[in-house]
């Protein structure tokens, strides 16, 4: 699966991953209505009013970017309508040719672990019929339980060839509060990296492997150090833009390829319309607006690589 993300990356030369992180205050009020006036102030209003505003984005940037990365909490907080707006979102952007990371953070042990990695990835056995629940091509991961909660995920994707991408540093500010713990003379990431890079060896799919990385663009010197330890691990990169994360700061994730990372952006991408910068859209024409900030996002990175 990593072989197709890096050939839809190529063609369309983005390293851009577009975060569709839906909160009801970036979606129009033109669509709000429509949806409100049909199902009411519902969840399933709410619920309606997201899966049509991250319709009109993957219309307008679906030739243009290569995979985007719907973030499950802001679908679950609408409970059972929002899951279904997950699910129809992740639907209509493999219609559309995208490739689909969705961001759980999953991670337990077991016959847990195994059950979110088929939900999210594999097939679900129904008697004699097997099902895809979400279909995901790619899912984020969380190590801190160790090999027995990563080891299913790795096996649904030798089965299925899927991918996933383990934390190793995040972006958020207080991330240090236990990555950056030393044991045996090496701060925590990095021990996870060196994991990350192990379990990678038994998935490779051409250069890199189906295990990918993610890192934050926020802590750009750690970014280089995990760089070498992982040359051929696939890092997906949360952090830029609206959390402070530059271009510069991503120059030392990608290898002497150009590859070997996909840059993160959500609310600067499916919000672009409420900044100054492209408030010439307007709300009525957000699509647009999200549009040319992939667009700005591209020549961005582009620059330093």
């Amino acid at each position: 699966m990593i072989e197709k993300l890096i050939q839809e990356i190529t063609k369309k030369n983005a390293p851009i991953v577009v975060g569709l992180d839906p909160m009801l205050g970036y979606v129009p009020e033109h669509i709000l209505k429509e949806a409100f006036d049909k199902h009411g102030e519902t969840l399933e209003g709410a619920a309606a009013a997201i899966l049509e505003f991250n319709k009109g984005i993957v219309d307008a940037i679906y030739d243009i970017a290569p995979a985007v990365k719907p973030q499950i909490a802001m679908y679950e907080q609408f409970g059972i309508p929002g899951m279904v707006a997950f699910k129809e979102t992740v639907d209509y952007c493999k219609e559309k040719g995208l490739i689909v990371i969705g961001d759980a953070k999953r991670g337990d042990i077991g016959s847990t672990s195994a059950a979110y990695a088929v939900a999210h990835l594999g097939k679900v056995q129904v008697g004699s019929k097997l099902y895809s629940a979400f279909g995901e091509d790619f899912v984020t991961v969380n190590p801190y339980l160790g090999s027995d909660g990563i080891s299913p995920f790795i096996d649904v994707c030798k089965e299925q060839d899927k991918g996933i991408f383990v934390l190793v540093k995040t972006s958020n500010p207080s991330s240090g509060e236990f990555q950056d713990k030393v044991f045996e003379g090496k701060p925590l990431y990095e021990l996870v990296a060196q994991k990350v890079a192990e379990w990678g060896s038994e998935c490779m799919d051409g250069t890199y492997s189906n295990i990918g990385c993610v890192i934050g663009a926020t802590y750009p010197e750690m970014g280089k150090v995990l760089r070498k330890i992982m040359p051929n691990t696939y890092i997906l990169v949360p952090g830029y833009g609206a959390q402070g994360g530059t271009a510069k700061d991503l120059a030392a994730y990608f290898n002497e390829d150009g590859l070997g990372a996909i840059v993160n952006s959500s609310r600067g991408i499916i919000a672009a319309y409420k900044q100054e910068k492209y408030s010439k859209y307007g709300s009525k024409n957000y699509a647009e607006a999200s549009r040319q900030a992939v667009l700005d996002m591209k020549e961005d990175i582009n620059s330093v690589l």
